[in-house]
């Protein structure tokens, strides 16, 4: 049986989306191949850092490796023939130019991007980044989505359109809170937000009389009781490689607001209120229209319901195992 090596980055506190999506492509996985799991054992903080992690990598042996993310540059010390990496996002170009970028570029994709056999990404955005930095070979680039949560479950509830209960995950400057909290004033409402809060945006929810909760380091059954406690899922963001929230929302059965830029809108498959992230306005007239209107609030969560089971970790997995076999293949 052929031996799959997954490679992860050594995993820290706060971010583990990268962990939860591949835990579910593994175990959907048929017999085809031996899935072994490998983590990384540095951070990639410094030069030294990513140095010992190529010295460790390089002594993995396996028929096909998978760089998972985040990680890109241990792709140099594995056989090209036999390395598919996936990439999630671009996020680290999207700063001014300089010579930390530039380094940032060429360790983290133009090297990476060169020495694989295939890539993977979870969106056409991060793809046509990818192209567009790279200059990449568009064919060798297959886009394969995120699956969706599989803890999520569907709980259909009653809407409370006197005092809804709006759910709004991050708080990382590009999932827009700054924007979401003066939308929100006026609005008799509760801001369920999930994530640490700046200073800044705490004196925002203060001047603008927001009543708001707030939660961290939620496992996914805590996180899947938030979305069934929820009315409303609200996802304005700015950037991101994928925004698992909105497909996470329409399993949930919750009417999503998200932004009408890529990929948001992609994944939202046409079952959500989209909004211009940029303008206050528009984000408080997409949270308006789903309260008022319950025909429309009921048509973006049927349809949701419907757009969800193209993520489905079977499907998902099905995905990378066909690129699997290329490998073998070739």
């Amino acid at each position: 049986m052929p031996v799959l090596c997954l490679i992860f980055r050594k995993q820290t506190p706060h971010f583990f989306s990268i962990e939860r999506v591949f835990a579910q492509v593994t175990a959907n996985l048929d017999k085809t191949y031996q899935a072994k799991k490998v983590t990384l054992p540095f951070y990639s903080s410094s030069l030294t850092a990513i140095f010992r992690n190529l010295l460790f990598t390089r002594k993995l042996k396996a028929d096909i490796y998978h760089i998972s993310g985040d990680v890109h540059y241990t792709v140099l010390a594995l056989p090209r023939r036999n390395t598919v990496l996936t990439i999630h996002d671009c996020v680290f170009l999207h700063r001014p130019p300089g010579i930390k970028r530039s380094l940032l570029k060429w360790i983290f994709l133009d090297l990476p991007v060169r020495h694989c056999s295939l890539i993977t990404t979870i969106s056409e955005a991060t793809r046509q980044d990818i192209l567009n930095y790279t200059g990449c070979p568009p064919e060798k680039i297959t886009v394969i989505p995120n699956p969706v949560n599989e803890v999520i479950y569907h709980t259909p509830g009653i809407f409370n359109e006197t005092c809804p209960v709006i759910l709004f995950l991050g708080s990382t400057p590009n999932k827009n809170l700054e924007r979401v909290i003066p939308a929100l004033e006026g609005i008799n409402c509760q801001l369920n937000i999930i994530g640490d809060i700046p200073a800044a945006h705490l004196a925002l929810l203060r001047q603008h009389g927001i009543r708001y909760t707030q939660r961290t380091n939620l496992t996914d059954k805590e996180l899947a009781d938030q979305y069934a406690a929820a009315d409303l899922v609200l996802f304005p963001s700015t950037f991101e490689g994928f925004g698992m929230p909105v497909s996470e929302a329409q399993k949930a059965g919750r009417p999503v607001v998200t932004s009408n830029l890529s990929p948001m809108k992609e994944v939202a498959g046409g079952a959500a209120c989209l909004v211009d992230p940029y303008a206050v306005d528009s984000i408080r007239e997409g949270i308006l229209s789903v309260i008022r209107q319950p025909h429309y609030r009921q048509q973006l969560v049927e349809k949701g319901l419907a757009n969800v089971r193209r993520f489905s970790a079977t499907q998902i997995a099905g995905q990378y195992q066909a690129m699997y076999k290329k490998i073998s293949l070739s």
